[in-house]
């Protein structure tokens, strides 16, 4: 028998309604030079943001981020339950550098691109059961850091084929604490569905979309089911990274599914840049990209009353250098998180 704060299968009911009472977001300048632009906090015009390497930039933007979301909160460090915190890099040494100027509690996280949504998720878990009172979700990435862990030597200017994404330069963090803490209405977290792992065979590390899509198709059927709901149910369900090639391909298998999304269905990935105008190929990846396009543009439309409620579903691919070089298939997983804004009526249906 599933206990009492499950419906469905998968998905897990949060009564207590966790709050993201504040967020922040740091964005490299392509990032800045894109179509949301102006929902971004921090907007960077130098890669290397002053810093001796990429990988100490991407520490410094998330350092910022985490550091501004908890000042924007009223709050010190030493308030801080919880972090949930990752990254793309070997060993997580962003969130790990990071968690070491917070010092506070540490629970670091890989689930490459769904990092996002794994940490809102877990950090919402431990909310509701009361477990924290404040709990920090954030997650970052660089496109310079992770073409030299991933593919290429970013100087070495290899040529990218159309199906692949550029990695975000970003890193994004959201406060989260107990429903009613706050003194202003803040969008709040009513359910997390966790996803599976779902490999489909997909070989090529230059065609992200492909392979993660059936891991997003998969979590947002499962969760759909668990709460018994019909596709307008949310204003808007957005994946974090397939792009244009994997966004295609989910919106096929959605349908055939029996979930016709329509303009409802969106890829954070898709938003981020103007591809006609930018050289990203397919669009934006890295857990950056759900990250700041969550924080900042999905937060912004909350608060506003634009969304009344959305579906978060970062999508992520588990693979490795090693792995991909050995001629191993890249298994995925998307994990969800239901966000409702203060001007959606009367709660939850369920």
């Amino acid at each position: 028998m599933l206990p009492g704060n499950r419906v469905g299968r998968y998905t897990i009911v949060l009564p207590n309604r966790p709050e993201i009472c504040s967020t922040s977001t740091v964005v490299g300048p392509q990032e800045a030079q894109g179509p949301l632009a102006g929902d971004f906090e921090v907007r960077k015009t130098d890669r290397l943001l002053g810093q001796s390497s990429w990988e100490h930039a991407e520490s410094h933007m998330l350092q910022e981020a985490t550091g501004n979301a908890i000042r924007k909160a009223g709050l010190k460090p030493e308030d801080i339950d919880l972090l949930f915190c990752g990254d793309l890099l070997d060993q997580i040494t962003p969130s790990s550098f990071t968690a070491r100027e917070l010092y506070v509690p540490f629970v670091g996280l890989y689930g490459a691109c769904s990092t996002m949504a794994e940490a809102l998720a877990l950090g919402s878990v431990f909310i509701d059961g009361g477990y924290a009172r404040y709990a920090l979700a954030a997650a970052s990435s660089h496109h310079d850091s992770a073409e030299r862990q991933y593919r290429y030597p970013t100087e070495f200017g290899a040529q990218a084929v159309p199906s692949a994404q550029w990695t975000v330069t970003g890193a994004g963090a959201a406060l989260l604490t107990s429903g009613g803490e706050t003194p202003r209405p803040c969008p709040a977290v009513t359910h997390v569905t966790f996803g599976r792992v779902v490999d489909l065979g997909v070989k090529d590390s230059s065609d992200m979309g492909s392979a993660m899509a059936p891991a997003a198709v998969q979590t947002i059927l499962q969760h759909f089911e668990d709460l018994g709901v019909d596709a307008d149910h949310y204003d808007v369900v957005a994946t974090g990274d397939l792009a244009a090639v994997g966004h295609e391909i989910a919106s096929v298998l959605l349908a055939e599914g029996g979930l016709k999304l329509g303009g409802r269905f969106v890829d954070c990935g898709l938003l981020i840049y103007d591809r006609q105008q930018q050289d990203v190929k397919a669009g934006g990846s890295g857990c950056g990209c759900s990250g700041v396009v969550f924080c900042g543009h999905f937060m912004r439309r909350l608060l506003q009353g634009q969304i009344g409620r959305m579906l978060l579903v970062s999508t992520g691919a588990l693979l490795s250098p090693t792995t991909y070089q050995q001629g191993d298939t890249i298994p995925c997983i998307a994990h969800a998180v239901a966000v409702e804004g203060p001007s959606a009526a009367g709660g939850h249906r369920r």
